[in-house]
């Protein structure tokens, strides 16, 4: 046999192997593309419709407020801030993060009120919120969303779910059903209770002046690598004024911020970080509860607001101020809220970071020095 032959006799059997390896590997990026999509497709809920999922919670907030490309589903009315943090050193014993070493640490925030629509006006029964990041000086960041009730109002994805929908307005009268929200009560007797809690507690008469607290628990881990069940509040040294009714005007449409954003002009605003050290059996898993007036607060340092800007302008537009992005020494608790949160916000950041961006409802005009 010639040199000629017994090539000819082996380019098939080599072909049939190419062929054949070729295959091998369509299949196998077959598969993993079949698997990433499913993968995507539960995440969504297609193969779980009643399953609830951050898609379905992120379109619930679009069924009730509508859609407004580029602004968040949640909070969407806000304005961006900056100073810093600076620590006492008190909680060092409570907990091994860095940003209790004694010193200072720069910050970026949002304050914002709790409504879906970003050109509503300003209602002062609106729950607000303080949104902060701490840049920390190893490179880690603590993440932190606050509001001024003292309980959530909901202890599952699902009731929160449940009560977007109940709370939304009636088409043809522009407010909420009450036989809507009688029936959601009446299914969340933990929902009610808080509820009353919140209706019960004395607004103050500004951003300014409000308490912002953590609501949810989350541990503290010391550098013994023993943990604290805790919450945090940032508490004014501004003083304290109730909300008065009778210099609200309804047809001003940013009262509350012009008058943020007034202060922060006249002089820096300033918040005690306190902590408040939780027992064995208080609740960590329940954010319609509060804990006991009597547990253990320490007053870990001053943040310091001094800076204002609009949204347009400001990084903190962008940021997702995810409840479990935290440094050393801070972690979750078992609260299942923690976890929804986390998720709904990111899915509310991936769709509002794939959309044009329309100017704030409070300009830049507004904020500028």
């Amino acid at each position: 046999m010639n040199s000629s032959d017994h090539n000819s006799g082996l380019e098939p059997a080599c072909a049939k192997l190419r062929r054949g390896s070729l295959m091998i590997r369509l299949i196998a990026i077959s598969l993993v593309i079949l698997g990433i999509t499913g993968l995507f497709a539960y995440t969504a809920g297609w193969l779980t419709p009643n399953v609830l999922t951050p898609t379905r919670i992120i379109d619930r907030f679009e069924q009730v407020n509508g859609e407004h490309p580029g602004f968040r589903r949640n909070h969407a009315k806000g304005v961006c801030i900056s100073g810093y943090f600076e620590s006492n050193g008190q909680g060092v014993g409570l907990s091994k993060a860095v940003v209790f070493l004694p010193g200072r640490v720069p910050i970026i925030g949002r304050f914002a009120l709790a409504v879906g629509q970003p050109y509503a006006a300003d209602s002062a029964h609106a729950v607000r919120s303080m949104a902060l990041l701490f840049k920390l000086p190893n490179g880690e960041e603590w993440r932190t969303g606050m509001n001024n009730i003292p309980v959530f109002a909901v202890n599952s994805a699902q009731g929160f779910y449940e009560l977007l929908l109940a709370s939304a307005a009636d088409p043809a009268t522009g407010k909420p059903d009450p036989s809507k929200m009688s029936d959601f009560l009446a299914r969340h007797p933990e929902s009610a209770k808080a509820i009353q809690l919140i209706r019960a507690s004395t607004v103050s008469s500004g951003f300014g002046d409000s308490s912002y607290n953590s609501l949810d628990a989350f541990r503290f881990i010391d550098a013994q690598g023993s943990a604290l069940p805790v919450r945090w509040s940032m508490v004014p040294c501004q003083p304290f004024e109730p909300f008065n009714a009778a210099l609200s005007r309804a047809s001003d449409t940013n009262q509350l911020f012009d008058a943020l954003i007034a202060d922060i002009h006249s002089h820096a605003l300033q918040w005690h970080l306190i902590i408040t050290v939780g027992q064995p059996g208080d609740p960590t898993a329940e954010a319609t509860l509060p804990w006991p007036p009597d547990r253990r607060q320490v007053d870990v340092g001053t943040l310091t607001i001094d800076h204002v800007e609009s949204e347009d302008a400001s990084p903190a537009r962008d940021i997702n101020f995810d409840p479990l992005v935290l440094p050393n020494g801070i972690a979750g608790s078992d609260d299942p809220l923690l976890s929804a949160r986390s998720a709904a916000y990111a899915e509310s950041f991936t769709r509002r970071e794939g959309e044009s961006k329309n100017p704030s409802a409070v300009s830049t005009a507004q904020t500028g020095r």
